[in-house]
């Protein structure tokens, strides 16, 4: 389903379930972060869904909580992004020991066209939602580096939520996926 007109950028609080038809396949990043082939076949099966709370303290520093949730026992997990650039350390029940940073930024600001492409006017003028995490070898996770970019793009004639993956495997090998939400409704 498409996202209303009253969703914006600046508030994406929502429920969002994951297209699995206008996404793209994601087992070789999983494959390249350590996750184990029992899992990413159960995670193929699996339908994922968002429970996204998006809100902004009194000094204007943006925070995104992401509760996903899959069907089948596969699990889940919470992602609390501050969008202030400061690196923290995260211990993931899914990927483990991982360092991330969030940040909103204009879409000029980035260096990879494949993270800048698609995105709605709305997206120009207010900035685009940057994460980059990486596998931390210092505390037993695996190497690995990625870059997302969140927001909203027109695809097939409808507003959808979308993330684009930039990865960078432990060996140099590099992968770019596009995921694709559907809204839900409200929290």
């Amino acid at each position: 389903m498409a996202i209303p007109r009253e969703i914006g950028i600046l508030d994406i609080s929502g429920k969002y379930q994951l297209n699995k038809a206008l996404s793209d396949e994601t087992d070789e990043i999983l494959r390249l972060q350590g996750i184990p082939w029992i899992k990413r076949k159960a995670v193929r099966v699996a339908s994922v869904y968002l429970a996204v709370k998006h809100s902004t303290n009194a000094d204007g520093v943006e925070r995104i909580e992401t509760k996903q949730t899959l069907t089948g026992g596969v699990g889940g997990n919470v992602e609390n992004r501050i969008l202030d650039w400061e690196r923290r350390e995260v211990d993931d029940p899914l990927f483990g020991q991982l360092i991330a940073r969030s940040r909103r930024t204009p879409l000029d600001e980035l260096d990879k066209d494949w993270l800048k492409q698609g995105w709605t006017d709305e997206v120009k003028e207010h900035g685009i939602v940057v994460t980059r995490v990486e596998g931390n070898p210092a505390k037993g996770g695996k190497k690995w580096a990625m870059e997302q970019t969140w927001g909203f793009e027109e695809i097939d004639g409808e507003r959808r939520c979308a993330r684009h993956l930039d990865f960078l495997g432990p060996d140099g090998e590099k992968v770019r996926a596009r995921l694709v939400y559907d809204y839900q409704g409200t929290l």
